[in-house]
């Protein structure tokens, strides 16, 4: 239970760990979502259709025997009473309505109703009109809508429901069948049914699992945050075990670089390298290399520090101007070597509140990157100024620039943009994670602007307010 909190406590402490196990965990999420989403509407739209296609083949079953059964009564009919004709029949109930049976006709072969009955009688003419579009003498189902303009008044079978309200739709599934006797076609017998009612079952039944799909949208939503947060855990355990490592063996290589630099440094002292030109040029290397090494290691265990918030930061009031001038002073000899104009505008005292040295490694390291990545006489331009009570100041060069693409990822550790020119020149890609850092552990904001070619200007907003010892 300790070691869990502790893992939380530095994921919360950490802006960068945290930034990136929270785009990792949305990534997850994401992906578990939109599996589970596709799911469910897959069942929905599965559901629904089946539901459909069930019931709506029922009803046309149940249609379907009562045409049959009502086809062979006439047609017995016809056969008992020896008669060819409906025209003079003028019995109109000869047909027994079926239970769930909205109108019956028997029309003939020039379109003309012989006989029928329906629920509604003032429905007649468009019932018959409907009837017309259809095909005569043929057998088939046919789902037809009849446009209802006022409230149908009549009988109700039972089971049935009809539109109640004026301008409401009228479903009809309508059966057909010719009625045949003794090879002579009689006419074509229509039997409707109503199923408005089947229709708004589909539409409460659609409502209903779109609600249960929004619910089920949330609880997918849940789910999925769970999901991923377990599959960070591990992750997060593995990132843990690697700050550590790199924590350890960057403290444990600060001691072997000292010893070689101060190795080297006696030997110097000791040996004539005037007249060992050879020995000497050995000796330079190994010094500047060591350095490099020292630096590096420095950096890494700085990052690893911040990583489990065991680096102190600094909480005080001071005048950022002087440590400014002493951050130009310092790389001074990097300048002249490469003829750079270096140029330090301020409007003088620059009151601030946080870590002095980190705020001049900030200072340093931005310094640096920009004569690094300036070509020989180039020029740096080093801007402080107030914005209100806070501190803002500003570095630009006119070096090679950086592609819009990459801004986003300069920050990251060991990104290098070219990583061969990097090499050359002497970077690793830590620099500006570590300026990073220091900017958001003072609770400020690192923006950047550039264009290839012409150069690159970062500008950095510290806020005067107080920060937490943690650095959060």
């Amino acid at each position: 239970m300790k070691t869990r909190w502790r893992h939380l406590l530095l994921f919360i402490g950490n802006p960068l760990e945290k930034d990136l196990f929270r785009r990792t965990q949305g990534r997850l999420t994401r992906i578990y979502s939109e599996l589970l989403i596709l799911f469910l509407v897959l069942f929905i739209a599965i559901v629904y259709t089946v539901l459909h296609f069930v019931i709506m083949k029922n009803q046309e079953q149940e249609l379907r025997t009562l045409l049959v059964q009502e086809s062979d009564y006439i047609e017995n009919y016809l056969v008992k009473n020896n008669q060819s004709d409906w025209n003079k029949e003028d019995n109109q109930e000869l047909v027994f309505a079926g239970a769930n049976q909205f109108f019956y006709y028997v029309v003939n072969s020039n379109g003309e109703m012989i006989m029928g009955n329906e629920d509604n009688p003032r429905l007649r003419p468009e019932l018959l009109r409907l009837l017309t579009n259809l095909d005569h003498n043929e057998t088939g189902m046919h789902r037809e809508t009849l446009q209802m303009s006022e409230k149908p008044m009549g009988r109700m079978n039972r089971g049935e429901f009809h539109a109640t309200g004026e301008n409401e739709d009228l479903r009809l599934l309508i059966a057909s069948q010719p009625i045949v006797v003794k090879g002579q076609y009689i006419g074509q017998l229509y039997i409707g049914k109503d199923i408005s009612f089947t229709y708004h079952l589909f539409q409460w039944v659609l409502t209903i699992l779109i609600i249960m799909g929004i619910v089920f949208f949330g609880v997918a939503v849940y789910m999925s945050v769970v999901m991923s947060k377990r599959a960070m855990v591990p992750i997060s355990k593995a990132f843990t075990r690697q700050r550590e490592f790199v924590g350890d063996a960057s403290h444990e290589l600060r001691t072997p670089l000292s010893v070689l630099l101060s190795s080297i440094d006696a030997m110097e002292m000791t040996m004539d390298l005037d007249e060992k030109e050879f020995v000497g040029r050995l000796l330079f290397n190994m010094r500047q290399e060591v350095k490099r090494m020292t630096n590096l290691v420095g950096d890494l265990l700085t990052l690893a520090r911040s990583d489990s918030n065991t680096l102190e930061v600094r909480n005080e009031m001071f005048d950022f101007h002087p440590y400014a001038e002493k951050a130009v002073e310092s790389v001074k000899p990097l300048v002249e070597e490469k003829e750079i104009l270096l140029r330090l505008e301020s409007s003088g005292s620059l009151p601030a509140v946080g870590d002095p040295e980190r705020l001049s490694q900030l200072l340093y390291i931005l310094l640096d990157n920009a004569i690094k990545y300036t070509p020989n006489h180039g020029e740096v331009l080093l801007t402080l100024e107030k914005a209100g009570t806070d501190l803002c100041f500003a570095v630009k060069d006119t070096g090679i620039g950086i592609r819009k693409e990459d801004i986003p990822l300069i920050f990251e550790r060991f990104y290098r943009v070219d990583k061969s020119r990097s090499r050359q020149m002497g970077g690793h890609g830590l620099g500006l994670s570590i300026a990073k850092w220091i900017v958001d552990t003072h609770k400020g904001s690192i923006r950047v602007s550039s264009e290839l070619g012409k150069g690159t200007t970062f500008l950095v907003r510290i806020p005067r307010v107080l920060i937490a010892q943690d650095g959060t």
